[in-house]
């Protein structure tokens, strides 16, 4: 039902846009969001974004980097990430919440991506 896409491997300070194309019963989602998991850290929020409202959670992490945009018609949840950083490195899960609200924690989103793997590295 999420299918991601657009991971790589790139520099330090490089850009790189992951996407996120929702399909039935995620069409819908109230909330979707962007975690990521370092190899052998917990998984951790990265955004989190109510398409009603608009409403985008940024972390500290990725406040001032990182971007969201998306298509409301197609369903799609991007996540665009400048100025990347080696700490950035991890495989990165789109997750949606059909009903909500907007939370930081992974158990409260009832839907998963495969991930996709970003690393940063020179």
């Amino acid at each position: 039902q999420l299918v991601e896409s657009g991971g790589g491997l790139v520099q330090p300070g490089e850009s790189l846009r992951l996407s996120c194309a929702a399909s039935e019963p995620t069409r819908s989602a109230l909330i979707m969001a962007w975690f990521r998991q370092p190899d052998g850290k917990e998984r951790e929020i990265v955004v989190a974004h109510n398409p009603r409202t608009d409403y985008t959670y940024y972390s500290d992490s990725a406040r001032g980097r990182f971007r969201v945009g998306g298509n409301g018609a197609k369903n799609t949840l991007d996540l665009q990430m400048n100025y990347l950083d080696p700490e950035d490195t991890a495989v990165y899960y789109c997750a949606a919440s059909l009903a909500g609200p907007l939370d930081q924690q992974p158990n409260k989103y009832e839907y998963w991506g495969q991930g996709t793997q970003v690393t940063v590295s020179s």
